[in-house]
This record gives structure tokens, sequence and C-alpha cells, in this order.
């Protein structure tokens, strides 16, 4: 048959006589229907995808003989592929018009690759080896074309993952709602419902949505690639697969789906870590409450009966130091517990503060009042600085004066035998609050202690009282005390200089 006879078939096809085409007078890539081009290419993607998995086979049997002949049938099928390429596909729409990298199989590459097949060959069969079974993965395969799906599997089952085929969307659509699977590939021209349309649905399924999708295609156009990108779609193929390419793509997009995985698992081991947490704070506390509110009636009974010894007789002076040690520890237990269930109303907001107009000088020799023996007992000068002229301020007496207290109780606690603490209240220039300060010339705290000292069961370390500086309560109360008048607590130390811890008060509260 003759080059004339020969294009005769394509004249049938286009609109053009058959002595235009022979003759170059118009352009070679002629305009032919999406739908005949789809069915022209998805024979030969058959016969080359078969052909390719047949040379796999055969090399894994050791029937080298028969390689030669089945290269001869993938490349005379790639020959084929490649001048319908050329000649018919829309010059306007081909994704091998972007570029050299992009240009379609020409002819001329098929005849290169051909003395090439043996090696090629080889690779792809080496390359085609099942993945490592941890990696094992569950693809789901959407094509209207049995023969499509079967070569498509084969490929995807010799690469060791577990496949499942579906000839309609909406089969797929509710396999992917009943079962779970790690990744699509969908074709794009089917009947009744296209690839465009499956990966709207599964997109806009809450979850189905991140399973990622590979868009396959007979048709080699830029609009569909990039229609499928922006619909989500993760990646595209086109027909015939290459093997190596196939490969990478679905490994590159099912590590991508495990990554993300991974995330969603450990987000929700996260919450539910921290539900547990949340919990088992709730419970510590409701325990911690019970116990010190319990603990309370007793221990003041404990001091009475030991307050009341006295009264039985004259003691000795063993006697007397060993019921002096016995009610300062009750006492300084009795803080703890009053401390504890005051610290847990304030956090609750439920503790009500009781304003009254305060005097600043008042309060500050009240709390000095209640530590002047254990600034004696300790030898420590006490220096006082308050300012001329301070006016009077709203606020809760007790619970100031409390603050005050334990700040000056740290202070003598953590200063040595002939140290200095010093106590003041100050206004400085512009500022609508009175500030109060305890300064010591103790050991120091380290500045990445700054934070934790004041919450709740913080502390700080300290060499002077064996590692720790206190039980983590008072500054906690002194921070929710000082903060529920409105005000700021702070400190400033230098380790083996001494600290300052100061406190604000604003001046207008509203109540």
């Amino acid at each position: 048959m003759s080059t004339k006879d020969d294009l005769s078939q394509v004249s049938s096809v286009t609109a053009f006589s058959k002595e235009d085409i022979f003759y170059g007078e118009i352009d070679r890539r002629t305009a032919v229907p999406r739908a005949l081009l789809h069915d022209l290419r998805t024979p030969l993607n058959q016969i080359i995808g078969y052909g390719e998995m047949l040379i796999e086979q055969v090399h894994d049997d050791g029937a080298d003989s028969y390689v030669s002949d089945l290269n001869k049938i993938r490349t005379a099928g790639g020959m084929l592929l490649a001048l319908i390429n050329d000649n018919f596909q829309p010059r306007n729409t081909s994704v091998y018009d972007l570029g050299p990298q992009q240009n379609s199989v020409s002819t001329e590459v098929v005849r290169r690759e051909t003395a090439a097949d043996e090696e090629t060959e080889n690779a792809v069969a080496s390359d085609c080896h099942p993945v490592d079974p941890i990696v094992r993965s569950r693809l789901l395969i959407v094509d209207d074309h049995e023969v499509n799906r079967d070569v498509l599997s084969r490929r995807l089952i010799r690469q060791g993952h577990d496949v499942a085929s579906f000839e309609s969307g909406r089969s797929a659509l509710s396999a992917l709602r009943k079962e779970t699977y790690d990744l699509v590939l969908l074709d794009i021209m089917m009947p009744e419902m296209d690839g465009y349309e499956v990966l709207h649905e599964i997109k806009s399924d809450e979850r189905l949505r991140h399973i990622p999708v590979i868009m396959i295609s007979a048709l080699q156009e830029l609009d569909s690639v990039v229609r499928c990108i922006e619909m989500g779609a993760d990646d595209y193929l086109f027909k015939p697969f290459n093997p190596t390419l196939l490969k990478a793509r679905v490994t590159s997009c099912l590590e991508k789906k495990r990554a993300r995985d991974r995330e969603v698992l450990l987000f929700e081991q996260l919450q539910q870590n921290y539900k547990r947490l949340l919990e088992v704070e709730n419970q510590r506390d409701n325990l911690t409450h019970m116990i010190v509110h319990d603990l309370r009636i007793p221990l003041t009974s404990v001091l009475s009966g030991i307050l009341t010894i006295e009264q039985l007789g004259e003691l000795n002076d063993g006697q007397r130091e060993m019921v002096t040690g016995a009610v300062a520890g009750g006492e300084m237990l009795l803080r703890m517990v009053n401390d504890l269930l005051d610290v847990e109303k304030l956090e609750a907001g439920s503790m009500m503060l009781h304003y009254n107009p305060i005097s600043t000088s008042d309060l500050v020799l009240s709390a000095i009042s209640q530590v002047s023996s254990l600034i004696e007992r300790d030898h420590l000068k006490l220096i006082v600085e308050i300012a001329d002229d301070l006016p009077e301020f709203l606020g809760d007496e007790s619970k100031l004066t409390r603050t005050l207290v334990n700040l000056l109780g740290n202070a003598i606690k953590f200063t040595p035998s002939e140290g200095t603490v010093t106590v003041g209240a100050r206004q400085l220039e512009s500022q609508d609050s009175v500030t109060f300060y305890v300064s010591d010339t103790g050991e120091g705290i380290r500045t990445e202690s700054f934070e934790r000292i004041f919450e709740k069961f913080g502390q700080a370390v300290s060499s002077r009282n064996g590692g720790s500086m206190s039980t983590g309560l008072g500054l906690t109360f002194c921070k929710l005390a000082v903060e529920a008048h409105g005000g700021r607590i702070g400190v400033e130390s230098s380790l083996g200089k001494g600290s300052t811890f100061s406190f604000s008060i604003p001046l207008s509260i509203s109540i």
C-alpha cells in the first residue's frame, strides 16, 4: 500500500484532502476530537503497558530469548503513539509544547530508545521489585476500561501494594466511604461521572479530603493538569505509564500521606494526654482540698492542746523548749494549710476581697510587727524606708499585710546572720500606684527561676536551705492577692547579691 493510500485513512478523520496533507499544505498537527484521540491512544497504551510487563516477567523467569521480540512490539506501539501525538494532538493544549523537557515522545526518540532496549528494560525490571512490607499501602484505581485497570493494578501489585479497582466514580466513592485507602489513582475521561466530578466529591468530603489523588489520562493536555491541581489533585500521570515515574509519583504521595497521618496521630495523642492531665490535676486539686480542709480542724486541736500544757504545772527548760518547738511547727503547718486553701480560692475567683481605706505606713508597720521576733532571733538588721505623704488607697488590708509578711519571711529565711533586710514603700513620679518592696542580702535567685517561683509549688534552688527555697505556696498567694487588686508583682536578683521583691497596688480601684 502506498503512502497516499495510508493517508486516505487520515483524510476520513479530517476536513482536509489527502493531497493537502501529503504535500504539507497544512499544519501537520491536525485537530482531532478528544474522544476519538482518547480512543486511539487507549489500545496503544495497553499494548505498551502489557509489553513492558511481559519484558519484566521474562527477565524474572530467565527467558531472555523473548526480550528482543517483545521490545520490537513495545517499540512499534511507542512509535505509533508518537505519530498520533505529533500529528493529531492539538497544539494549544498539549503539555508537550511547554519546553524541550516536556516534548512528546517523538518517533526519533523511540528509535533511539530501541538501541538501548536491553539496558532500559533491565533497569525498569530491577526498579519494580516489591516495596518494603512496612510501607505496603492500599490503593484504589478508578477507570472505566477493564484492560487499563488490569495493567495499572498489576504494575502496582508488583511494586508491593494492595490494589482495589472500580469502573465508575460512584462505586469508587462508595468504597472510599466504607473502607480505608491510602491513595486514589483516578482516570479523567469516564462516562456518567468523570474524573473531575469524582475529584470534587473527594475534596469536598471532610472524611476523604486527606486522601491523596493522582489523576491519570490518555490525553496529554496542559489545561487538564492545571484544572486538576487547582481542584486539589496531588499529582498527574499520562498513559502509557513509565514504570519508574509511576513508582516515584506513587511513593511520593504515600510518603506525604504517611507524614500527615503521623501528624494527625501525634495531635490526637497530645489532645488525649492533655485531657488526661487536666483530669489528673482536677483529681489532685480535689484531693488536696479535701485533705487540707480536713487537716485544719484536728491541727487546731493539737495546737490548743499543746498550748494548755503549761497550765498543768511548771515546766523545766527542756520541756519548755519542746513545747515551744511543737507550737512553732504546728503554727507553720497551719499557715501552709491556710495558704493552700486561700490560693485555691483565689485561683477559682471565689475569694471575696474586703476593700477599706489603707494607710501605707500602717500596712508596713503591721507586717514588721509580725516578723520582728524572727529578725531578732537571726540577728538581722532591719531597714524601714517609707516615703513621706504617701496617699491612702483602697484594698483588703489582711490580704496585703499577709503578702508583705510572706515576702519578709522569705527575706529573713534566706538572709545569713548579721545580714540586712529592707522593707519600704514609695510612689514614683507620674505613677498612679503605691509600690511596696522587700530586699535582702541573701544568696540571690537564678534568672531562669524568676517565673517559676510564683507558680503553685514552684521552687528555686537554694544551697543554704537544703536545695529548696520554699513550699511553693507563699509567693503564689502573693501573686494572686496582688493581681486580685489589679496590681503587679516581680523580682530582681543577682546571685550572691541578694533579691528585691516588689509589688504595686493601684490608687484607684473599681470595686
